[in-house]
């Protein structure tokens, strides 16, 4: 590796080499057992003498920062001293004002608890990832999708057709492929939405309780979000703004209750936002598994209006790191939305689209959706049982996703005394205000330990 220093300072080559060595192995960008050019490739990079550089290194030795072995080189010496902290500067850069947003934990560091509850994630045993595997490397091949070139912003045109087709058997979507944009999950869908709609101050309407990084990201853009309550029926209509620009729900399964929007509610959404600019954005993230009634219709093919932008992500139904979603916009901004996604991040990882497009056209989506169902409807059908033998709880009825949800009177102190007893789950108080119970994922947790776990639970419950 190159050793790039510099020397800009004034005074001689010789002291010049010298002090940007010694502050290099100071502050560790030269580490302990380094080994260092020799004298004459280091001179002749640098355009001193070769004497000059000869010098410090003598000095450095001498000074016990560099250690010469004879017929091997010279290395940073193993005391060397700790490198300093980085020191802020007197005016460093920060972020806009109001800007009071730091990074959500995502689970991603640390080792996963042995009870594993949290929601929102998929196992990735029941994955199949040979197939997946194989059709990736497919794509992947010299001459496949034109490696050397830049690709469509609004997504692979195989997997815009794909996703059509498959929304239009399992969810009875009416969309053709150039409906679809394709995004980085359902977030990316939501901020393109919300660059394009909004305007800072505009009123964007969130569930409360509801999913928190939707409500974090619209006011990241500048919007005032208000939260609307949601009842047994889904989010109550006669509470929401009237000068809403957007509203966000997931009528399919509530996020976190888990209970579905009523078809007379979905019907007076669509009349309330039909005599407004208003749009719905309609976030359909994980009712592929379904565990008893037949779901309702979409409010997009309720939509008559052209108000509904349907967005989805592959996160749920295959894996978080497959990070592909879409948005189903109306055709007057489809345009601006592609340009939105083109300014942002250009457009996806192709190989990766295509792929995709062959996994849902072969089928393999479809058998794994199956297959993985099965598994879960086995899990839901326990956490129900479980959770609905404690009397301190209310579970909310739900018939599909990947989480169940129970009111209790309390529930923050009891989420910290099970995690100490390694049982992470969601304290329901996190997703809104005046809400209190527990949220199980069963996407996580190892079939063998779920009935442990909700044992341990139950007692936490009871002696908390």
């Amino acid at each position: 590796m190159d050793l790039l220093i510099g020397l800009d300072g004034a005074g001689a080559k010789t002291a010049g080499v010298y002090r940007a060595l010694r502050e290099a192995i100071v502050d560790g960008r030269l580490p302990a057992g380094h080994r260092l050019p020799a004298t004459r490739v280091l001179a002749a990079d640098l355009g001193v003498a070769r004497n000059s550089v000869a010098t410090a290194y003598e000095r450095l030795v001498a000074e016990g920062y560099l250690v010469s072995r004879v017929g091997s080189g010279t290395y940073v010496a193993p005391v060397a001293e700790t490198p300093a902290p980085r020191q802020a500067p007197a005016d460093p850069l920060r972020p806009r004002a109001g800007w009071t947003f730091a990074p959500l934990p995502t689970g991603a560091a640390g080792p996963a608890p042995r009870y594993d509850f949290r929601p929102g994630v998929p196992d990735a045993r029941l994955f199949p990832f040979d197939t997946w595997r194989r059709l990736v490397a497919a794509e992947l091949r010299l001459g496949a999708n034109q490696p050397g070139g830049y690709a469509d912003p609004a997504g692979h045109p195989a997997l815009r057709a794909a996703i059509a087709r498959y929304l239009g058997y399992s969810r009875s979507v009416r969309a053709g492929a150039d409906d679809v944009l394709v995004t980085n999950g359902t977030q990316h869908a939501l901020d393109l939405i919300g660059r394009v709609l909004l305007r800072p101050g505009d009123v964007a309407v969130v569930e409360e309780p509801g999913y928190p990084p939707a409500r974090r990201l619209l006011e990241s853009l500048g919007a005032r979000v208000v939260g609307v309550p949601v009842d047994e029926h889904g989010l109550v209509v006669d509470a929401l703004p009237g000068a809403a620009r957007v509203v966000y729900a997931t009528p399919s399964h509530q996020f976190p209750l888990g209970r579905p929007m009523s078809l007379a509610r979905r019907h007076a959404l669509l009349e309330w936002a039909r005599r407004r600019p208003v749009a719905i954005v309609e976030d359909d993230y994980d009712s592929e598994f379904r565990y008893s009634a037949r779901p309702l219709e979409p409010l997009h093919s309720l939509d008559s209006a052209g108000r509904v932008l349907y967005v989805g992500t592959f996160s749920k139904s295959m894996l978080p790191s497959v990070r592909i979603g879409f948005v189903l916009a109306p055709a007057a901004l489809y345009p601006a939305l592609t340009a939105a996604r083109q300014l942002g991040d250009g457009y996806g990882q192709v190989a990766v689209q295509a792929a995709l497009a062959r996994f849902i056209d072969e089928g393999q989506l479809a058998r794994h959706v199956r297959r993985a169902g099965r598994v879960y409807a086995e899990r839901h059908a326990r956490i129900v049982a479980a959770l609905g033998s404690y009397e301190q709880l209310e579970v909310v009825p739900s018939a599909a996703g990947l989480h169940v949800t129970a009111l209790a009177a309390r529930s923050a102190p009891v989420v910290a005394a099970a995690a100490r007893r390694g049982v992470a789950l969601d304290d329901l108080g996190s997703y809104g205000r005046d809400s209190t119970g527990f949220v199980f994922g069963f996407g996580a947790i190892d079939p063998a330990l779920l009935d442990e776990g909700l044992a341990i639970f139950g007692a936490v419950l009871s002696e908390t």
